[in-house]
Parts: C-alpha cells; structure tokens; sequence
C-alpha cells in the first residue's frame, strides 16, 4: 500500500516535504481488529505538532486521525461490523478502559491514552487497523470528503463547546475560525439559537475572517480589537500563545475561555491577575477526546446538518496540505482523498 510516513522530527520552514511516500506492507487485523481501506483523511493541526516535536509521535508513525473508510477484513473475534460498513477513525485510538479516569468516562485523561497517526499509525495511507471497540459509523448525510473533519476538528470542538458551558442567549467568541472553529460556529448557531457568535481571526480580511462573514457571525474582527460588547464565554484553537491574554482582556466577569489546542507554537505572556483574572474568570484546557464525544457529535452533526468547508488534496499531496496549513492558505478543513469511493454505498448511521 501507499503511505506518507515521518521519520523524523523537523521544522517545515526548513523542510516543506517532512513525509516520504513509501510502499508498505497492508496491516492485518489482530484480535478485536479491523482493516479499514481508507478513502478520506483530515489534515489537522496536531500533524503539524507531531512534525515539529510539540508532541512527540512514535517514530516512524502514519499520521492521520480524521480516518473515514470501509471495513475491509474482521480480524479475529471482530463481531461490530462487517465488511463494506463505511466508518471513520478519531484521535483516540486507545485507552486502558480500567483506571480511575476510564471509569469515570475520562478516558481523554487515560495515562495510557494512544492518539491515532501518533501513537499508532493513522490514515495518510491507503489502508490502516485500528480496535473495533475504536471505530465509529459514519452518518449517510455526509460524504466521505465531509465526514473526515467531523472525526477530529468537529468532535473536539463539541467537546470545547460543552466544556464552555454556555447557555442560550449568551455570547461566544471564537478566537480562529479554521476547521475546528467553523464546526463549532454552526453547532453554536443551532443549539443557541439566541446567542451572538463573534470571530476573531489572525487578519482582517483573510480567508478565515471572510468565511466567517459568510456563514452569518454577528461581529468578525482581528485578534486585539474591542468587540462590540463582551463575551461569556470564548474558544481558542489558535497557536499563539498571546491570544489568550487577548481572550481575557474581553471576557465577561464570570466567563470562561477553553483552551482548544493541543500545544501553542508560542509562550502565553505574563498575565495581570486584576485584568484578565479576577471576578471568576475561568480559564480550562481541551485534551484529547473521548468515545463518548464522537458518538454524541456524529448523530448531532447529521440532525443539524454541519456543512463542512473542504480543500481537498491528493495522498501524493500531503506535504502541500501541510504546509498551506501552516501558512493559513486555505479555509475551513484540508482533506486527503485517498481511494475512489464511488464504488461504495454510504449505510445509515446506527
């Protein structure tokens, strides 16, 4: 099969083709496994940490946790699915399910939590396994191009937006309106029908700020101005570090701001306690993800329905996918389109 591997640590600024194309060998399912012939794979910002070494993969590692294909082979004691069953692949590829956080449905916080494409290989290939127990179906609505974002940038910002917890008829700000953000945007929208959602982008005008203005945001400015008014309640998905202390500046008294980022490329500055902390402030972190996210994001996305904003690249085209990432080229979600999937029929999410 063909797959983009890292081998290596490094910085894209100096190497802009960090993944090298290889001929491997397709994995077989072990116990409680499934071979999934991959169609579609996001291109998520975490690819960018595992490159860079802000998260440190297993090298060398497949990257790619936004999974969507069909079940090709069952390995042994496999009874969820069956082959041509259409199902994706999230960040969480295991956990101990025993510990004290497992049992309290934490498994986002597992010591022995293994993220796909890092711990384990991903889905920049044209086949991957992963545990069964792991796997989800994905809704008929979406098309395999679509669905791959929910896998990752829509799940973990549900999650982001649960962890807000935000009422109808409060504000939300979204400090960067990338894959992740435009996701929540329209579960925001739909769940809150009475809120005002304002954007924050890198530039006015960009790519993402005029996205924003599309989809309908009541107020769309740059990080560091003044909004018309402040927020209850804010996400970040940005990797500078100085975003937050922009975040607080315009927080309501009582408000809380998540944290949706895996690691910030930069330092947060030093804070003042009196101007962004004090009167309750609150301020918490997304890590990883659970099942339970995922199985509650999917069905929810489908019922709204979420309409993903997709670029769409070649397996052969990953470095570029990566790098216009880097550089914010492109709006909404990067997709690598692995196989041709016409030949498959979508099944009804159950």
């Amino acid at each position: 099969m063909k797959a983009q591997v890292l081998k290596k640590i490094t910085s894209l600024d100096e190497n802009p083709e960090p993944l090298e194309l290889v001929d491997l060998p397709v994995p077989k399912p072990k116990q409680k496994e499934i071979l999934i012939k991959v169609s579609t794979c996001g291109v998520c910002r975490t690819e960018l940490d595992e490159i860079e070494g802000r998260v440190q993969p297993k090298l060398p590692i497949i990257l790619g946790h936004e999974v969507v294909g069909r079940v090709k082979k069952l390995g042994p004691g496999a009874t969820k699915f069956k082959e041509g069953d259409r199902v994706g692949i999230a960040w969480i590829n295991s956990a101990c399910e025993e510990c004290y956080q497992c049992r309290r449905g934490n498994e986002n916080l597992c010591k022995q939590f293994q993220g796909t494409g890092c711990h384990a290989n991903g889905g920049y290939a044209e086949y991957t396994v992963v545990k069964e127990d792991f796997a989800y179906l994905i809704p008929e609505r979406f098309s395999d191009l679509e669905a791959a974002p929910l896998l990752c940038a829509g799940a973990i910002g549900y999650r982001a937006l649960k962890l807000t917890g935000m009422e109808d008829g409060e504000t939300l700000a979204l400090y960067g309106f990338g894959a992740s953000n435009h996701l929540v945007f329209q579960v925001a929208r739909y769940l809150y029908r009475n809120s005002k959602i304002f954007v924050f982008t890198r530039v006015r005008g960009d790519v993402h700020s005029k996205l924003a203005e599309k989809m309908g945001a009541d107020w769309v400015g740059e990080t560091g101005d003044k909004p018309p008014e402040k927020y209850n309640r804010a996400i970040d998905t940005t990797p500078v570090g100085g975003v937050i202390r922009a975040a607080l500046e315009n927080l309501e008294d009582g408000g809380r701001l998540i944290i949706n980022n895996i690691r910030k490329e930069t330092l947060i500055p030093e804070l003042d306690y009196t101007k962004h902390l004090w009167y309750e402030k609150e301020v918490k972190s997304v890590t990883n993800i659970t099942r339970k996210d995922v199985q509650e994001f999917l069905p929810l996305a489908a019922e709204i329905p979420i309409t993903p904003e997709i670029t769409e690249f070649k397996l052969e085209e990953a470095n570029k996918a990566l790098i216009s990432l880097k550089q914010g080229k492109y709006r909404g979600a990067g997709v690598l389109s692995i196989a041709d999937s016409s030949q498959y029929q979508s099944i009804n999410y159950r």
